[in-house]
């Protein structure tokens, strides 16, 4: 039975590669030389932003911002939540900063969360068990992950980056819900310094 080359099915032994498709791409990418074109520090995009925001790819922050190469550090989280890992992170890049570049400039943490989250699928008692079994992760955490009142929850994360004593005072927090319906980002917490 002859198989379709477009097809990214697999059968037992036998894989195909879905980022294959792509490498045309990254090889008009490399010959354009906008990878020459970065910041002057790698650690200081050139919107002085570092966003957080969910694994979905309805909300890839480079189509409904508008970003472009360089001009933003961005972690993609389940639910756009701020993790330890996230906190982690956030704290290495602004001690760089004030390490290497005291004079700043200093930059924004977006946290960005979103409508209609499939983080939510957590708050399913039993899809939570099956996969905190199968993971490992403590249930009680994955209980507290889901983006369930989007501004409620990005708020709930400016505060948990704000009370984080290892991130650096000279970066501000902000907080935004993406509307999956309309396209819309609204702001929810307005920047503030970290204390």
């Amino acid at each position: 039975m002859e198989r379709d080359a477009t097809s990214a099915s697999t059968t037992e032994g036998d894989a195909m590669s879905n980022i294959s498709a792509l490498l045309e791409h990254n090889k008009a990418f490399a010959s354009s030389g906008t990878w020459r074109k970065t910041p002057r520090l790698p650690f200081l995009p050139f919107k002085g932003l570092y966003i957080i925001t969910c694994v979905d790819p309805r909300v890839d922050p480079a189509d409904f911002l508008g970003l472009e190469f360089g001009d933003a550090i961005v972690a993609r989280t389940v639910g756009g939540r701020a993790t330890d890992a996230v906190i982690f992170d956030l704290s290495y890049i602004s001690y760089l900063v004030e390490a290497k570049a005291p004079e700043g400039p200093y930059f924004e943490a977006a946290v960005i969360h979103h409508t209609d989250c499939g983080s939510r699928l957590l708050e399913d008692p039993d899809l939570r068990h099956g996969f905190a079994r199968r993971s490992g992760y403590d249930e009680q955490q994955l209980a507290a992950l889901p983006a369930t009142v989007p501004a409620e929850t990005a708020r709930a994360d400016v505060a948990k980056i704000l009370a984080a004593p290892q991130v650096s005072t000279k970066i501000t927090v902000s907080g935004h819900v993406y509307d999956t319906a309309s396209g819309l980002l609204e702001t929810v917490a307005e920047p503030v310094r970290v204390p």
